[in-house]
């Protein structure tokens, strides 16, 4: 599992103040957090949109979960 950064700021995981302090009450990285909590992480392309961007992109919708 790899997963990088979100598409729209170019933040990884660890520097998300949302994902690490998820990760941290869940006891696991913050890029293992998003891996397996992050709805619109992509694992072909490791990448995701975090909270702030994907609401700022519209909050996209797409059959089966729309992924980034």
């Amino acid at each position: 599992m790899i997963v990088g950064r979100c598409i729209g700021c170019a933040r990884s995981p660890e520097d998300i103040p949302e994902y690490v302090a998820a990760a941290q009450a869940e006891g696991m990285t913050p890029s293992d957090y998003v891996a397996e909590e992050e709805g619109t992480y992509n694992p072909r392309t490791g990448l995701f949109a975090c909270t702030e961007c994907y609401l700022r992109m519209g909050m996209p919708t797409a059959p089966g979960g729309w992924k980034a």
